[in-house]
């Protein structure tokens, strides 16, 4: 069945998200069937889903669609595949009220298991503009590379605040608006969970990390300024710090062991 998202989360007219659950709506017909017998175009396939460029009654969005993995029996597949979608855009929406910016939540179609979004127009990946202002290596550069990391703390420190645990945290997966270096926007939300304890808070730093590291190198100061801003703004921090230093440790050992 096809759920339409219609709870208000924040002053965005244009935006439905729900914190109580994804409600069937019967009064609006499926975008699936209103798109049968359409070609759509792939923008990117990754390991789990598929992204398409869409029209959701109007509004250009972006639809992100689950695909069915053979290998997996088709009962167990159908069910972890729609509990994936649910973690997923329950994330989305825990986010949003937690005044953390995210793509809006339009629909949510079971019988394809995708989700239709907004499509964020005139944005860059932090990728991108990090990329970017590390090869300019002028004083303005360092300044704005330092607001992004203190943005990315903050925010990051609002999403562990309430709990959501994004599970792939990239600068590929934080957008900047027309290059406004002190709003992040978090996308890809596919492997996100729901937990309190400081264990996967710290690793979902620890992926930054690795990730920031890799894709960013000779940054470890800047990267010291995501984790000071996260400090600075996370109500646990010191727990979940110490618990990224317990998880540094054992990515040392793993290493030396081979």
């Amino acid at each position: 069945m096809a759920a339409l998202v219609t709870a208000h989360v924040t002053e965005n007219a244009d935006c439905w998200p729900s914190s109580a659950g994804l409600e069937p709506s019967p009064s609006l017909p499926s975008p699936h069937h209103m798109a049968e017998g359409k070609m759509r175009s792939v923008i990117k396939q990754g390991a789990e889903a598929r992204i398409y460029a869409e029209n959701f009654y109007g509004k250009p969005s972006i639809v992100k669609e689950r695909f069915k993995k053979s290998y997996r029996h088709p009962s167990l597949d159908e069910k972890l595949t729609r509990r994936r979608v649910g973690q997923e855009v329950r994330a989305i929406v825990r986010c949003r009220k937690a005044g953390i910016l995210t793509p809006c939540v339009y629909f949510v179609d079971h019988e394809t298991n995708s989700i239709f979004m907004e499509k964020m127009h005139n944005y860059y990946t932090a990728r991108e503009i990090i990329s970017d202002l590390l090869k300019k290596g002028t004083s303005e550069a360092a300044n704005e590379l330092d607001t992004i990391a203190k943005t990315i703390g903050i925010t990051l420190a609002k999403m562990h605040d309430v709990d959501c645990i994004h599970g792939d945290l990239t600068t590929s997966n934080m957008l900047l608006k027309e290059r406004l270096v002190d709003q992040i926007t978090l996308i890809d939300f596919g492997l996100s969970t729901v937990s309190s304890l400081a264990e996967d808070k710290g690793v979902d730093l620890y992926v930054l990390e690795r990730a920031f590291l890799s894709t960013h190198p000779n940054t470890e100061a800047l990267f010291q300024v995501i984790l000071d801003s996260y400090k600075k703004s996370a109500k646990k921090a010191d727990g979940v710090i110490k618990k990224l230093d317990e998880v540094r440790m054992r990515g040392r050992k793993r290493t030396m062991v081979g």
